[in-house]
């Protein structure tokens, strides 16, 4: 199973950073792997998990 999330405008690269490892150490717990990423012109970033 994968789960999808987007972690909101954050214009600077070491708070998106942050947000993005805060999220994978998250969904790590919930049984999730961080499978890929992408960052988007508005400064968000899409997060995609597949379940273990």
């Amino acid at each position: 199973m994968y789960k999808t999330e987007v972690i909101e405008y954050s214009p600077k690269a070491e708070d998106m950073a942050k947000k993005i490892e805060e999220k994978s150490n998250e969904m790590l717990n919930e049984g999730y792997e961080l499978v890929t990423m992408s960052i988007t012109g508005t400064a968000k970033a899409i997060l995609v998990f597949k379940g273990k």
